[in-house]
Parts: C-alpha cells; sequence; structure tokens
C-alpha cells in the first residue's frame, strides 16, 4: 500500500511543478522544463536576484539561460547553456517540445524538438540529484551527499559575476573575441576571426611589465568582488567608479571585443558602465573588418578608405571590399596611392625596413605584386608594407601615414599622391631623387604633360632646397641639431608626444619647480620654439603604454577657456610626464592666504569673475565633457590665474591616471585634499560628480572670505571648525548683514547682490549630497548676477 501511495504521489508532485505558474526553488531527478512553458516555469535564486529557465530570442527561438531579475520585461543574461556561437550562430532550440530535463541519470539535458541533444552537463551522479540556483547567479547540480558535481560558474560564456573566478581553465567568449590568460600568465583579448588571429590587449607592442603587468605569477586567476573591484593575478585591476557594497555588478565581454564592467542602477533598472579595459575603441581588433578603418579623428567610427566599399551595410565586422578588379595581369604601372593621414594597419607585415627613404618605400610596394598599402614613419624612416589589411587605426598621434594601392583608373576623384610627398631627409646620406614622368603615372607620349611635370618638380626642388637651407641656418645659428621633419611636427602638432630628453632640457634637467602636490612635480619648461609650459613630473601612475597614450589623448582633447590646456605628453619606461600650457599668475590660494595677497589683494570684480570662471570649468567637465570627468580635488591651489586673472582650473582627469593597485585604499580614498573632501570620500559612498560641488562650495566661501576656513579659523577668540563656521556665517546671512562675511580686506568694496548669491550658493554646495546642486545650475545663478556681458563660450571637445 505504501509502495502504491508514492508511486501514484509521486507523478502528481512533478506535473504541477512543470505545468504550474510558480517558481522553482529546484530541479530533481525526473523533473523537466518544457520550452512552451518559458514564460511561466523557471528555477529562481532564494533572494530572488537572478532567474534560470528558458529565454526567449525570437517569437520561435529560446536558449536556456541564467538571467539578473531586474524586471519582467529586462532580463541581462549572464550564462548560457547553447550561447551564440562566431562560426555558427546562436544554437537555439524550438519553443515548442524542446526541454531542459534532469534525467535519473543526474545529467541536466537541453533537447531540441526532434529530440536532439543540443547540450548537457555530462554529469552523472544518479538519483537524488539536484539542480539549484544560488544567490550568486552559480547554476549547480548536488549529488544526493549534497557535493557539487557541475556549476555554471566553472563553464561562463560571456560574463563574469561577483565572486566567480577567471581561471587558466575558463575563458569569456564573444563573437570572435575572448578574454583569457594566456601561456605567459598574463590576462589577455583575442580576435579570433575566420580569416586571422591576433592579441591586441594589452598591447602587443610591449612585453608584460611594460604594460603593467606582472608574467612571474603561476596562479592565473581573476574576480569581480563585492566593492566592484576586478584583480587579476597578473596585477591588472578595474575598480567602478561607484564602488561600494550592495551594488549589483557584472563585468561582460561586449560584441565589439571590450569587457566592460556593468553596475545596477537600482532606482532606474539601468545598467551603467563603470570601467572598462580598454579606452581607445580602435585598439580592439576587427571592430571594422578587413580592410576597414577605425577613426578617431572625429570620435569613434569606422570608415572604408578610397576604393573600397562596406560588404554588409548592417555589420562592420563584414569589413569592406575592392570596388576594383584585383587581376594578377595587372601591372606596377596601373596601380598609384592614395594617402591615409596617420593611419595604419597594425600587424601582417609583408616587410619592414628602417633608414629609408619615402621614395624607396614608395618602390618597394609598387614593384610587389602582393602589396597592398605601405605605412611610412618618418625620423627614423621606417617602412611596412603590408598583404593583409585588418586591424586599421586611425590616431592623431600617430607619427606615420597609410598608403592604399589602388588602379589608376578607380582613383579618377581622388588625386593619387605625389611620390615627392613626405620625402624622408634622414638618415645622413639618403638622397632626394626627382624622376622621370611615368614615375607620377603621366603617359610618355602627352608632351605637355611632361612639361608641365618636369616644371613642377623643378619648383618642388627649388622650394624644398631653400626650405632646407633655412632650417639648417636656423638651427646651425641656435646650434639645435634637430631635423626638418621635427620642427615641422613642433609647429603642426598642438598636442604630442615628447621624447623624457626633450622635456629634460626644456627643463633645465627639472631645475625650476612651480609647485608640487600629491599627483607630482610641476616643473618650468622653455620647449625649442621658445614656448613656456609647465611640465607635470607624475609618480603615482602605473598604468602600462597602451592605456596611459589613450587616457591622456582623451584629456588632452578637452579643450575649454577655464580649463588649463594641455598640450602633450611623454611616456618612456618608468616615466609619465604631461606638458601644459604655462600660467603666468600661479594659483589662487597665493592671492587669497599667501605672500601675494598682501601685495597684490584680489578686487571684488577679480573674485566674482574667478568663481564664475571655475564654475564654468567645472560645469564643462561635468556635464559637456566625458561623463567620467569628475575633478576629485578642487581647491585653490588648482585654480591657476592668467594675466588677466581669469581662472583655469588645473588637474584635471588625474583622478583616472592615479594608481589603483594599492591595496591600502580604493578610489573613494584616492583623491582629494582635507577640508576640501565630500563627506562621501570619508562614508565609503559612491563617488560622483556631487564631490567636486562640494570641494566647489568650500573655495567660494574662501574666495568671499580671504579665510582658508577649510582648515577652520578663529572666531571670538575660539578656534571653530568648518560646520561651525557654516552654521555661524548662515546665521550671520539670516540677519542680512553679509558684509560680517566678505573679506574685511576689502573695505566694503563689493557687490552685495553678488557676495549673498555666492554665499548661499555655497552654502547649498556643502549640504548633503542629494540637495547639492549641479554646476549648470551655478553658473545659471551667477550669470544672472553677473553685471558684466564677458561669457566666454567653451571650445568644444
Amino acid at each position: 500500500m505504501a509502495v502504491l501511495l508514492y508511486l501514484v504521489v509521486l507523478p502528481l508532485l512533478s506535473f504541477p511543478i512543470c505545468s504550474g505558474a510558480s517558481p522553482w526553488p529546484t530541479m530533481t531527478t525526473g523533473s523537466h522544463i518544457r520550452g512552451e512553458d518559458h514564460d511561466k516555469v523557471s528555477l529562481t535564486s532564494p533572494d530572488g536576484t537572478f532567474s534560470c529557465g528558458f529565454h526567449e530570442l525570437g517569437t520561435n527561438a529560446l536558449t536556456f539561460s541564467v538571467w539578473y531579475t531586474t524586471s519582467s520585461t529586462n532580463r541581462t543574461v549572464v550564462w548560457t547553456a547553447n550561447p551564440y556561437s562566431a562560426e555558427s550562430g546562436y544554437s537555439p532550440v524550438n519553443k515548442y517540445g524542446s526541454r531542459i530535463s534532469l534525467n535519473h541519470d543526474g545529467n541536466l539535458i537541453l533537447t531540441d524538438t526532434n529530440g536532439t541533444t543540443v547540450w548537457q552537463s555530462k554529469t552523472s551522479a544518479g538519483k537524488h540529484t539536484t539542480a539549484t540556483l544560488l544567490n550568486s547567479g552559480n547554476l549547480v547540480i548536488n549529488d544526493s551527499s549534497n557535493n557539487i558535481v557541475w556549476q555554471s560558474f566553472h563553464s561562463p560564456t560571456d560574463t563574469l559575476l561577483p565572486g566567480q573566478n577567471l581561471t587558466k581553465d575558463t575563458r569569456l567568449v564573444s563573437g570572435y573575441h575572448h578574454l583569457y590568460f594566456d601561456n605567459d600568465n598574463v590576462l589577455r583579448m583575442l580576435y579570433d576571426g575566420p580569416e586571422i588571429t591576433s592579441i591586441y590587449w594589452p598591447s602587443p607592442d610591449y612585453n608584460a611589465e611594460k604594460n603593467g603587468r606582472n608574467r612571474f605569477n603561476s596562479t592565473r586567476i581573476a574576480v569581480l568582488d563585492d566593492m566592484g573591484n576586478f584583480v587579476s593575478s597578473d596585477g591588472f585591476k578595474i575598480e567602478a567608479s561607484d564602488s561600494g557594497p550592495g551594488i549589483k555588478r557584472r563585468i561582460t565581454i561586449d560584441y565589439d571585443g571590450n569587457f566592460r564592467m556593468y553596475s545596477l542602477n537600482a532606482s532606474t533598472g539601468k545598467w551603467n558602465i563603470t570601467g572598462q579595459a580598454v579606452i581607445q575603441m580602435c585598439y580592439v581588433h576587427g571592430l571594422c573588418g578587413k580592410n576597414g578603418l577605425c577613426d578617431y579623428s572625429n570620435g569613434l567610427r569606422c570608415r572604408c578608405p578610397p576604393g573600397y566599399e562596406m560588404v554588409d551595410p548592417t555589420n562592420w565586422n563584414k569589413g569592406c571590399r575592392p570596388m576594383f578588379s584585383t587581376d594578377k595581369n595587372r601591372t606596377p604601372e596601373d596601380f598609384t596611392f592614395i594617402k591615409q593621414p596617420h593611419a595604419d594597419y597594425y600587424g601582417f607585415d609583408l616587410s619592414s625596413n628602417q633608414s629609408i627613404s619615402f621614395e624607396a618605400c614608395w618602390n618597394i610596394c609598387f614593384n610587389t605584386s602582393t602589396c597592398l598599402s605601405f605605412t611610412y614613419k618618418g625620423g627614423d624612416g621606417w617602412c611596412y608594407t603590408k598583404d593583409l589589411l585588418y586591424n586599421g587605426q586611425v590616431y592623431i598621434y600617430f607619427p606615420g601615414d597609410n598608403y592604399m594601392k589602388v588602379p589608376k583608373s578607380s582613383n579618377s576623384l581622388i588625386p593619387y599622391v605625389s611620390k615627392q610627398e613626405g620625402l624622408n631627409c634622414e638618415p645622413p646620406g639618403s638622397e632626394i631623387m626627382l624622376g622621370s614622368a611615368s614615375m607620377y603615372g603621366t603617359k610618355k607620349d602627352s608632351i605637355n604633360w611632361t612639361y608641365f611635370y618636369v616644371f613642377a618638380a623643378i619648383l618642388g626642388a627649388l622650394e624644398l632646397f631653400v626650405i632646407v637651407t633655412g632650417w639648417y641656418l636656423f638651427f646651425k645659428k641656435h646650434n639645435i641639431p634637430k631635423s626638418m621633419e621635427d620642427g615641422y611636427k613642433m609647429i603642426t602638432n598642438q598636442f604630442r608626444r615628447f621624447t623624457y630628453r626633450e622635456l629634460r632640457e626644456a627643463t633645465g634637467k627639472f631645475k625650476e619647480e612651480l609647485g608640487r602636490g600629491g599627483a607630482g612635480i610641476v616643473y618650468r619648461g622653455v620647449l625649442e620654439d621658445k614656448k613656456i609650459v609647465a611640465v607635470k613630473k607624475l609618480t603615482d601612475v602605473r598604468q602600462g603604454e597602451e592605456e596611459f597614450w589613450a587616457e591622456v589623448t582623451l584629456i588632452g582633447r578637452i579643450n575649454h577657456i577655464n580649463l588649463v590646456r594641455m598640450w602633450g605628453f611623454c611616456s618612456e619606461g618608468k616615466n609619465r610626464l604631461l606638458v601644459y600650457e604655462y600660467v603666468e599668475n600661479e594659483s589662487l590660494d597665493k592671492y587669497l592666504f599667501g605672500e601675494r595677497s598682501t601685495e597684490s589683494l584680489l578686487g571684488w570684480s577679480q573674485r566674482f569673475r574667478i568663481a564664475l570662471g571655475t564654475a564654468r570649468g567645472l560645469a564643462y567637465l561635468h556635464h559637456e565633457c566625458l561623463e567620467w570627468v569628475v575633478h576629485c580635488d578642487v581647491k585653490p591651489e588648482n585654480i591657476l590665474l592668467t594675466r588677466d586673472f581669469d581662472a583655469k582650473i588645473a588637474d584635471f582627469g588625474l583622478a583616472k591616471l592615479a594608481k589603483r593597485d594599492s591595496t591600502s585604499f580604493n578610489f573613494t580614498h584616492m583623491r582629494g585634499t582635507m577640508g576640501y573632501m565630500a563627506p562621501e570620500w570619508a562614508l565609503n559612498l559612491p563617488i560622483n560628480a556631487k564631490v567636486d560641488v562640494y570641494s566647489y562650495g568650500v573655495v567660494l566661501l574662501e574666495i568671499v572670505t580671504g579665510i582658508r576656513v577649510s582648515s577652520g579659523i578663529m572666531l571670538k577668540e575660539r578656534q571653530i571648525d568648518f560646520r561651525e563656521f557654516v552654521q555661524e556665517a548662515k546665521h550671520i546671512l539670516s540677519n542680512e548683514n553679509v558684509s560680517d562675511i566678505v573679506d574685511d580686506r576689502l573695505h566694503g568694496h563689493f557687490d552685495t547682490e553678488q557676495a549673498t548669491a555666492m554665499v548661499k550658493i555655497a552654502f547649498s554646495c556643502v549640504e548633503e549630497r542629494s540637495k547639492r546642486p549641479t554646476m549648470d545650475e551655478i553658473v545659471k545663478v551667477l550669470m544672472s548676477c553677473d553685471d558684466e556681458d564677458d561669457y566666454h563660450p567653451a571650445y568644444s571637445y
């Protein structure tokens, strides 16, 4: 009777679960979930954070997946049993007739409509095996002794969850892009395409040490912790911009080949990017496909070179194809070259030669039938010929150009490049050759064109002779043995890469110190063109060459009248230096509290203009520029004054460059100066632009009072701290006696309306974060009481 009752009850226990609407806590042997019940039945973690079941891709296609249960309509998939494959695409099952079942052998099996096995866990724990979804998002299979015999954390697809280890035996895959540990123990990203395979991160141009990695470890493990730190055993680290506990996060390698950290905004249900590995997306191989060019000169975009068109207008990964015939019967004379400024196709060089002229490089590619283009880098005269065109990139600071080989007949709309363009004048002894007319793509029987080119060549040679002679005499007179090409670069490039030797000579071996801070020491320097600059020697930067180049280049493109302009940088070995414009009147603190405050007291109009200019600069960083530009160290020492006493904010972007591999602190303790730091730094709360608003409020009070209120002041013969001062000042302002707050040294010469507005703004800035205004709102209030129409529009980013 008992046996009979067991046989009758067991199917009754299984069947309602399979067809009911309630979430499952556990799957047991013999149970299954049908595809048609995908919107009714799923495994759910005990705390409800994660769900597991059939995820709908289209009207009739399903995958068996784990996802964040953020909402009923928005599923963020973190693991898939039958994931997307770059070779075969998705491997979905049919909605009708498919099922996921835990059979009596303890094997979790996904089957399609026709009964074929699409995926299985390959476990055989026997009866009493269970499948459970944990609060961590880990789908586990336990045997009868509750031992884990399989888990999804050991078979990741494209995502890592907090607490999930990426090891030497696992990798994240998205399309053709892989994140994995290489044999040298370094965490790398690989493009494994149908035709080529190439590593693109960290930079293959440098060894592990130059990229800031450590090869001498055998652990090979990377993990995302609950605080928002993604740490790898080779020394690489990403720290979430909102680091702190209690936030749902994930690390995902996206289809574009970059892996990013995402944090869930609980109030909106949206995922925000809070960290990423590759800053300049053009470093990602395969992004624009074969023959395509990734161009970052005017914002990220893919484009085809001249003479090429997209293979698939909806998918850049398929690249570009030539619009001309590649008939092998063509002769070299049928081709010419089109210049792609600052472009290169990384890797796959057919040949490389150093110390040769541009003309010689031209001829090598011109006479090689398999050569499709060549890249020429001046200075050392590097020539790279290409027989495959992958990983095309355009960077404004790349010291070379690419020349595409195209038939003359296909190039009627675009003038081809003269062989005289970019002729190299180094190394010594190289000869400038002026060839026959046929070398320029002319026909010998065209007498008029022959005369034209001969005449043009003679004029070009004379002009070149005059320029070379002039530069030679100039450099000889000033005893500066630099080439004409280097001089030309210095004149034309507003943002450039300096050598360490250049900056050491410019600063007189770092002799004249202008100031110092937590990020490094600033020296006065004079460049070869007599431009005076400020050179900041960074002391706490640990990024590799690639990351530093990318981040500094982005910072260097920021241009606003109230921000100190960056002219360039140096990255050699362990040396990291930034080159800024020189601002004549030093920093604001010297005029408020220092030695200059007695000899050059700032008048009220100057103070108001400084306050407004500082607000404009911060508003530009927060609202018009890159989303990550939070200054993190706003103080009078970082507000420089021009000859006309206009404000220019210095050191913006350094929070991005500061070291993040110290175990003694995290991002929330990384930047700032005591007295100007918002309370959220000490409270270990997520950091956003409101920390700058707080600091600006403190600075604003110091501009009005002329006193270093951030460090406490003497009031009525007693020492009071900043909070006490604010309360006292609020009481004074409530009695409409703002003159008792304004700097006594002004002897009452100030604008009451402006002073009242500035003090009220300062009070609002130092409130709790939710009550602080934005910098845009502050600018509007200050502008409303500005008695001068001196608004300076921002330069574009």
